[in-house]
């Protein structure tokens, strides 16, 4: 075993606590493993080596030890997930030794497993070396336990079906075909993802290319227009330079004209102020004169207008007067309208009196209505303790309803939550099974169709009573039958698969409760008996389910009888299993499953970690949604009742209203004739009471008169005052009117002296003030020129970019002004002419110049790199095609040996199946597969090979008549395959064990290993098989006891007799 030749010895050997070795042409040597084994030595045959044995002996161990002697993954066996796991329980290590023959040297594998840590220690020819050297030196044998066309597990056989046509092409590329072929392959990939690569850059750079061009195209004109622009702005400034100078020079020619206009007008000036001097000193002597007077006529204007402010103040004063007198006339006035009014009211009110006086006399004796009164009395009362009862009662009943009412929605709150979380996990079915999801909403619609119960999915029924516990309810039950739906009985079952699964193409599955109930099946032992290893309870105590549900999973799972522990159940783990009885228990945070060997009676066992919940831990209870439904519907039927009841009443009150109003209206009338006399004396009483009241508060107007006539004479006295005082004031005000007069005359006599000498003098300096201002205009104007000659010296420094100290034109400008006009017409002309014809030039700027410039670049970086591109992409196709060539060919020729082989193998069971080479596009070398396509019964076509649409057993043959396909032409020293005829019915099974036989007996094939639980009578067995039969329990002799020989003659012996 394990060997790159079809000849050889190798062997396989362990050391310490777990033994299994297996031999492919070796020299049998000694192993060590896990499991099952504590020392065990296998020594294989070189073609077929056919390993027989009950379940639960060990023949997947075998299969176990070569994948972790090889270096392979643990993934690869698909049993647990740590290295650790693989020892056997109870021991804290083991080891695996496989010897691989090879023509310049056996090749030794040692591996030692550490349970405590998950490790290993390797050597390699009995020197300590690393996995990764051991892995390299194991696929220079071209060994590959990962694929499943070479090495397939018991775990691993379903998902051979499973397998995409891309992933089978690969895995038989590697097991059969030449080294190079999966090395073409992948290159072809490669190159085929860098050729759609420098596709897409070409044609994106050809793209922008076509598109740089074109918009250069576009702005050439405009560039052309630019630089045509730029001469005439050139021209511009160099002339906006010249012009400072031009405007310096013009400008200090100006400046010395005006120096020497001033002097001669200093000189003119000087001489008119000399012979003015006289005259102007007598006009001061008037104007010191003038000033005291002005300041008394300003004092007397201030008193006089005190004056006038208080004369004014006292005219308000007798206004006032003359309105106090008007105000004490009108109250007198409306004293005498109120006395006129008052005995009028007296005269209406006798009048009324008398009235009052004949209606009274005119009521005659009326008899008496007392008694009536009374019994309209009794008849309200009775009719309002009526009314009194019926509020009683209707008020009860609104609380009554009211609490209702808060009741139902209450329970509609818990029941909208538990809906909440039902869409929840809904949402989860859904996003994991559409078709589950699909047929519950069938369901759901169609469920009066059915005669018995029918559940929804597991997962939608099931509500779990604590959260935390959620993760061994998922672990222990499937994911198939946790979205199954549960049927009462089995007709309803095949109505509903073939509505849903036949009609409607939905994958669902389904199972039907047992017939006699097992919900409320004992376990094997109470639970109190387990407490003390720390299990809680059993699996069925964690949830609740329907009746047929727990029926179903109590009969199917088990779980009335999977105890439940913790952390303390995991630290007693190793007296927990020795327990009887126990088959499947969960610690914290780990399932054991223990096996009981029929032959030896010892207990193997083998753990895996508890995955956490997905679907279980939003619990719904449906025993509580049902019973809230129907206290909902109750309360509803409640509510609905008391609405009938106050409705009856509210009618009865609307009568007693109606009574109780046709009462009370008899009642005042009655009441209204008792009491018209009464009401006649007391108004008659009334009236004459108002009557004295308003004799006695009369006005006394003689009284009134004087009191008014003596008022206006105490105001007329103070009018007499006011006038005498205002008087005063206007005598006052008009003395200092008059002695303002007198100073105006005095002042107008020296006005006018002066005015005659200003006129005189006014007429000889008005060529003083000409001469004054032609000095002061001169001035300005010599100061403007001055400030104007050295701003254009300093412009025109800056704009020529001089030194400040610098006044000559430098050479270079001096050339070219030179080129230029010389005067500030000729230059202004010149620069409109230019600037009107840069003008023309609209919409452009130097961004487009750069951008036509830099695309310009680009396009030149573009051709070059469209250049080198599309020279990489002929040689990318040139390799392509050549690797096309290297790969396609052989391919095709090895998938054509596979298809014969494949083919007579079918024909021989009389079947049909082929396999071909699958690629929808020739040139999309990642999409090539391997198409297995096969038909069992002549009726039906030729169906491909899915993990759907055939049977186990048809998938069993049709895996294990491939993987013989491959035997011949396989390159890898050996092949494993463990219980693939698990499946398979006797016929085929037989058909499939003779082309195994027929195949793998080649001298020409490399060896093979067939592990199988049981095997058919009366098989045809060839000379080069080796059956290696596997035996384990309390009675059998140690591996070094054993003597082949001396069996050997025990059974010559046997048929001799």
């Amino acid at each position: 075993m394990f060997t790159g030749c079809s000849r050889g010895k190798g062997q396989v050997r362990s050391v310490e606590d777990i033994c299994l070795s297996c031999r492919n042409n070796w020299k049998p040597r000694k192993r060590r493993v896990y499991a099952t084994y504590d020392h065990s030595i296998v020594h294989p045959g070189p073609n077929l080596n056919m390993i027989v044995g009950a379940n639960g002996t060990g023949k997947s161990s075998i299969v176990c030890a070569i994948c972790l002697g090889l270096a392979g993954k643990t993934a690869i066996l698909g049993r647990g997930d740590k290295v650790g796991l693989y020892v056997k329980r109870g021991c804290n290590k083991g080891s695996v030794e496989i010897v691989l023959h090879k023509a310049k040297g056996n090749l030794v594998i040692n591996r030692e497993i550490h349970v405590e840590n998950n490790q290993s220690t390797w050597l390699l020819n009995g020197k300590h070396s690393s996995q990764k050297t051991v892995e390299e030196e194991v696929k220079a044998l071209q060994i590959q336990v990962s694929n499943l066309c070479q090495f397939l597990p018991q775990e691993k056989v379903g998902e051979f079906a499973k397998m995409t046509k891309i992933e089978l092409l690969e895995a038989t590329e590697k097991s059969v075909g030449p080294p190079e072929m999966y090395e073409f392959h992948c290159e072809l990939k490669t190159f085929r993802t860098k050729e759609r690569e420098l596709e897409n850059v070409c044609k994106e750079k050809a793209s922008a290319l076509e598109k740089f061009k074109q918009r250069n195209e576009r702005n050439k004109h405009d560039v052309e227009r630019y630089y045509e622009k730029k001469r005439h702005l050139d021209n511009i400034k160099m002339l906006e330079k010249k012009k400072p100078w031009v405007e310096y020079e013009t400008a200090r020619k100006e400046l010395e004209g005006v120096k020497k206009s001033r002097e001669d007008a200093k000189k003119q000036l000087k001489t008119v102020r000399e012979s003015q001097a006289p005259m102007l000193k007598k006009i001061q002597h008037i104007d010191s004169q003038l000033r005291p007077i002005e300041n008394q006529m300003k004092d007397k204007t201030v008193s006089i207008r005190e004056a006038s402010q208080k004369c004014k103040q006292k005219q308000d004063q007798l206004d006032r007067k003359h309105r106090e007198i008007e105000d004490i006339k009108q109250a007198f006035s409306l004293k005498q309208t109120e006395a006129a009014d008052r005995q009028k009211r007296i005269s209406n009110t006798r009048r009324m009196i008398d009235d009052l006086r004949a209606e009274l006399a005119n009521v005659g004796d009326q008899s008496d209505v007392t008694p009536r009164i009374n019994a309209v009395n009794a008849e309200l009362r009775r009719i309002q303790e009526e009314k009194a009862k019926m509020e009683g009662e209707k008020a009860d009943m609104r609380r009554e309803k009211d609490n209702l009412n808060g009741e139902c929605r209450l329970l509609k709150n818990r029941l909208r939550s538990l809906d909440d979380m039902m869409k929840i996990k809904e949402e989860k079915l859904r996003g994991r099974s559409k078709d589950t999801y699909a047929a519950v909403q069938w369901l759901r619609q169609n469920k009066h169709i059915f005669s018995g119960n029918v559940y929804e999915p597991m997962m939608l029924v099931i509500s779990v009573r604590n959260p935390n516990h959620a993760k061994y309810v998922e672990n222990h039950i499937p994911f198939n039958d946790l979205r199954a739906f549960v049927f009462q009985k089995r007709e309803d079952m095949e109505k509903f698969m073939m509505e849903v699964r036949d009609s409607q193409n939905l994958r669902v599955n389904s199972v039907f409760a047992p017939e006699e109930s097992c919900a409320t099946r004992a376990p094997s032992r109470p639970i109190e008996s387990l407490k003390r290893f720390g299990f809680f309870a059993y699996l069925r105590e964690l949830f609740d389910a329907p009746e047929e549900v727990m029926s179903y999973l109590c009969n199917q799972y088990k779980v009335h009888d999977v105890p439940v522990g913790t952390d303390q159940t995991k630290a007693m783990i190793k007296t927990v299993i020795e327990e009887p009885y126990l088959k499947v228990l969960y610690t914290a945070e780990e399932k054991y499953s223990l096996k009981k060997s029929f032959y030896s009676g010892k207990t193997s066992t083998s753990n895996s970690a508890v995955r956490p919940s997905q679907y279980l831990t939003m619990a719904v209870d449906a025993e509580e949604k049902c019973q809230l439904e129907e206290q909902i519907r109750t309360a509803e039927k409640s509510m609905q009742a008391i609405d009938v009841q106050m409705s009856t009443m509210q009618e009865r009150t609307a009568k007693l209203d109606h009574c109780d109003n046709e009462l009370r209206a008899q009642k005042k009338g009655l009441s209204e004739m008792k009491g018209k006399k009464r009401q006649l004396e007391q108004k008659i009483s009334t009236k004459q009471d108002s009557l004295r009241q308003m004799e006695q508060g009369g006005i006394d107007l003689q009284k009134a008169e004087e009191e008014t006539k003596a008022q206006i004479s105490a105001v007329n006295s103070q009018k007499v005052a006011i006038v005498a005082e205002f008087m005063a004031h206007m005598k006052l005000r008009a003395k200092l009117s008059m002695e303002k007069v007198y100073m105006a005359l005095e002042t107008v006599g020296m006005t006018a002296e002066k005015t005659k000498l200003e006129t005189d003098c006014r007429e000889g300096s008005a060529e003083l003030r000409v001469l004054e201002q032609a000095c002061a205009m001169l001035e300005q104007r010599k100061a403007r020129l001055l400030e104007m000659c050295k701003g254009l010296m300093r412009r025109a420094r800056e704009i020529c970019n001089m030194d400040p100290g610098e006044s000559a034109v430098p050479p270079d400008l001096h050339t070219a002004f030179s080129q230029l006009p010389d005067t500030m017409d000729e230059i202004d002309a010149m620069l409109n002419e230019e600037r009107s014809r840069a003008e023309c030039f609209t919409g452009l700027s130097e961004n487009v110049v750069d951008e036509y410039n830099r695309r310009e670049q680009e396009i030149k970086n573009l051709e070059k790199e469209l250049d080198e591109k599309s020279n990489a992409l002929k040689t990318y196709r040139q390799n392509i095609s050549e690797a096309k060539e290297r790969w396609l060919n052989p391919l095709k020729q090895l998938v054509e040996q596979i298809n014969d082989k494949f083919s007579d193998f079918f024909r021989s069971m009389q079947c049909a199946g082929e396999v071909d080479l699958h690629s929808e596009n020739e040139e999309e070398y990642d999409k090539y597969g391997i198409r297995i396509r096969v038909k069992f019964r002549s009726s039906t076509q030729l169906h491909e090979l899915t993990a759907h649409h055939q049977s186990g057993g048809e998938r069993s043959v049709s895996t294990m008549l491939y993987l013989m396909a491959l035997q011949e032409l396989n390159r890898c020293p050996f092949r494993v395959v463990d219980e693939i005829n698990q499946g398979m019915d006797p016929v085929n099974e037989r058909r499939v064990f003779d082309i195994v036989v027929r195949t793998a007996c080649k001298e020409t094939t490399s060896q093979y290993f067939f592990i199988t639980p049981k095997l058919l009578q009366n098989l045809q067995y060839a000379d080069e098989m080796t059956v290696l039969c596997v035996h384990n329990g309390p009675h059998m002799l140690p591996p070094n006891k054993w003597d082949e020989k001396a069996f050997t003659r025990r059974c010559l012996r046997r048929k001799g007799k």
